[in-house]
């Protein structure tokens, strides 16, 4: 039986405030308080507190045929705490009606699957636990930072116990094969590998409010024609959550989209699936060759949105330079900001690419240009540099100091 997965990821980052070249030594407080507040509570109101409770409405309406899945970042549930508690609450009853599944990811969602072994399994340890605590259940399926995935990445994750792991359809990785069936990594057979239908999941995502587009309007109805055209066995819609009532605003009929879904799809006879369950639903038809890294950003689908250039190489490296030094400090407080300097919003902001893709890169992009965002990132990581350096000093003299008592 076809089946539909409908998975949604939710992000919010840290956001600096704007650090000049002066504050290095003097002010050590790098987050702009007032603009990831405000934020925080627009989307909440806009997006995650409406579309969750349309959500929660749509599983007892369809007495549990309507499953979805989500993965939360570490730091988006850090400013659920900080900023809207109502927001978690309202994730925990989906949590609660059993058809939500909560997959694990990067903590920071970070780049450092891209960095070291180490860092990655740090960083996805730690989000493990985190879900665990605020949802009662243990991920067992993944999602990387972005979608980012290779063969080697994939190793990785199986390698922490998790069964499967989502990635990009991309055309230049399948080929002639469809994203709609199960496949396998290549390093260990074990893992298996959802396919994001990019063309369907973007109809939603992108096109939804396009009126100059050749499907505008796009009804439930419409889209569940679609889906039941599609010849595979999985149709795996994944997106960022914020498209409803952030990217695509109320006004669009977003909602009311969502709303009229699940009974067209079901009416087709098409079911719908957590990741998980969608996984297990039919056997592997083959195995997914990935030897270069992908992503689901972009026309190109590859990780130049986040490491294209010499600005963000440069601050990439500089960043992981200090890993050691920070993990030997052993201190909350260093820890804290390590993690969200990690975040990959902050490469993402430097990129130059201002192709086809320009508009998305300057939607999401606060600073007025990539070397703005450059200077500005690395001016706050070269005082906390410092500040790392002196904690190291410090630490050193009070051992001596010890050693000679």
């Amino acid at each position: 039986m076809k089946t539909v997965c409908l998975y949604f990821q939710v992000h919010q980052p840290w956001r600096l405030k704007v650090y000049r070249f002066f504050n290095i030594g003097k002010d050590h407080n790098y987050l702009d308080d007032f603009t990831n507040r405000a934020i925080m509570q627009k989307v909440a109101r806009q997006c995650y507190l409406p579309m969750n409770a349309l959500l929660l409405k749509l599983i007892k309406e369809n007495k549990g045929a309507f499953k979805c899945s989500f993965s939360i970042t570490g730091s988006a549930i850090e400013q659920f705490r900080a900023y809207a508690p109502e927001v978690l609450d309202s994730f925990r009853a989906l949590a609660d009606t059993g058809c939500v599944e909560f997959l694990a990811e990067t903590y920071s969602h970070s780049l450092s699957a891209l960095s070291s072994k180490e860092d990655f399994v740090e960083q996805v340890k730690l989000h493990t636990k985190t879900i665990k605590e605020e949802f009662g259940k243990k991920p067992v399926a993944f999602r990387n930072t972005e979608l980012i995935y290779s063969d080697q990445i994939g190793e990785m994750v199986s390698e922490l116990g998790f069964k499967t792991i989502l990635a990009e359809g991309a055309k230049h990785v399948l080929g002639w094969k469809s994203p709609d069936f199960i496949y396998t990594n290549a390093i260990d057979n074990r893992l298996r590998v959802l396919l994001r239908n990019y063309k369907l999941s973007d109809d939603i995502a992108f096109r939804f409010s396009n009126q100059g587009w050749d499907q505008y309007p796009l009804t439930a109805d419409k889209f569940a024609q679609w889906v039941e055209e599609e010849n595979g066995e999985v149709i795996n819609l994944f997106m960022d959550y914020e498209t409803f009532g952030e990217h695509q605003k109320a006004t669009t009929g977003i909602f009311d989209f969502m709303r009229a879904l699940p009974k067209a799809i079901l009416k087709k006879g098409v079911e719908f699936s957590t990741v998980s369950e969608a996984a297990k639903s039919s056997q592997p038809v083959g195995v997914l060759h990935c030897p270069h890294v992908m992503s689901w950003a972009d026309e190109e689908r590859d990780i130049t949105a986040w490491l294209g250039n010499e600005l963000q190489n440069e601050a990439f490296s500089k960043l992981y330079a200090l890993k050691d030094k920070v993990k030997s400090l052993k201190n909350a407080d260093f820890d804290y900001v390590w993690n969200f300097m990690q975040t990959s919003d902050h490469f993402y902001y430097m990129a130059t690419k201002w192709l086809s893709d320009g508009d998305v890169h300057s939607y999401f992009n606060p600073y007025g240009s990539s070397y703005e965002a450059f200077i500005n990132y690395m001016n706050v990581l070269s005082d906390f540099e410092i500040e790392v350096d002196k904690a190291l000093a410090a630490k050193k003299s009070r051992k001596k100091e010890s050693a000679s008592a």
